[in-house]
């Protein structure tokens, strides 16, 4: 979908509202630039663009495949490609989207071709239409409103993962467990991330060592500034997630530990009071029995106290000792040392 096209001269914008396909190819002959701006376009129109300004086959067939990686190449003689991957912080979803802006850049026409929500151009167009002694140095002056564009909207997403990150580093480090699930994810995110923004930098590096107007030099210069404090930031965040990582792993480790002491108390405990009564089950099981002796002898209190409960408390007295003899108390105090003087 093509969202606007214009024909620029002299710093300025030709005509008020937008031109036609036709139209702008046929300006590119007449002085100036065109700039023509499309929209996850569908096959059938990229393949009227590629006729239209005589682009290569490759060329095009890298802009409708969305890329990992930014890039730049050179096509034809006077034709480059540069892929561009944008991002953008949804704070309800506390994610990073990512789109993917390619830009066909020649003497005489610029063309971008955008992918996803996060790849809006429009301030940067307006901006660019606003700063005439810019756009009067050519194509070359649009390539830089785009990237300025990009790299200013990384700010916001360096920003939101900061925010996420010393949420997650916060519960860390106050001995609670954070959600391993939350942490892998903006991990994830951070190294997506990068991999937009590092490539970039060479990128830059390229367009600033390849242009020639002179007015241009200086705020190239100042974009390839921004973006190397983001390179180093987003660098930081991904390496401080996995510290944070293994903090948090650290952390469950000490509660499965926890848990398993608690667990080991109480079967202790368990075992100890089925130790208690195993031979009392023994004792009442055996006098429970209706053997004729014991109906018959045990018939007043003195003797339900001696065979009944003296035969309880016995085994109990024995069992007592038995567990004193084999788990002696250790002596209180320290122990002297006799050979200090």
């Amino acid at each position: 979908m093509i969202i606007d096209c214009a024909h620029y001269q002299d710093g300025r914008r030709q005509g008020e509202g937008p031109v036609s396909l036709e139209e702008a190819a046929a300006r590119c002959g007449q002085g100036g630039f065109v700039w023509l701006g499309l929209f996850e376009p569908a096959m059938e129109e990229l393949a009227q663009v590629r006729d239209s300004f005589g682009l290569h086959e490759l060329a095009v067939e890298d802009a409708q495949t969305f890329h990992l990686r930014t890039k730049i190449e050179n096509y034809d003689s006077d034709v480059q490609l540069v892929i561009l991957r944008t991002a953008r912080y949804d704070d309800e979803r506390e994610e990073v989207d990512f789109g993917e802006i390619s830009v066909f850049l020649a003497p005489t026409f610029v063309i971008t071709v955008r992918q996803g929500v996060a790849s809006e151009l429009r301030e940067a167009r307006a901006r660019l239409e606003q700063r005439p002694e810019l756009l009067a140095s050519g194509s070359s002056s649009a390539l830089w409103a785009i990237l300025d564009q990009v790299v200013d909207g990384y700010a916001p997403v360096v920003a939101g993962l900061e925010r996420d990150i010393d949420q997650i580093e916060a519960t860390v480090f106050s001995g609670a467990v954070a959600p391993t699930e939350r942490i892998y994810s903006l991990r994830r995110e951070a190294t997506d991330f990068y991999r937009a923004v590092h490539p970039l930098l060479g990128v830059v590096a390229a367009v600033e060592h390849t242009t020639t107007a002179a007015a241009l030099q200086p705020y190239l210069r100042d974009v390839h500034d921004h973006l190397l404090l983001v390179n180093e930031e987003v660098a930081a965040q991904r390496d401080l997630l996995g510290t944070v990582l293994e903090a948090n792993m650290a952390v469950i480790s000490v509660e499965q530990t926890k848990v398993s002491v608690r667990q080991n108390a109480t079967i202790e405990q368990l075992t100890i009071l089925a130790t208690v009564f195993l031979p009392l089950t023994f004792v009442t099981g055996f006098f429970g029995q209706n053997f004729e002796w014991l109906v018959g002898h045990i018939n007043r209190l003195t003797e339900f106290l001696i065979y009944g409960i003296g035969s309880l408390v016995v085994p109990l007295v024995l069992l007592f000792l038995w567990l004193r003899m084999h788990n002696p108390h250790p002596s209180s105090g320290p122990t002297p040392d006799h050979n200090r003087h």
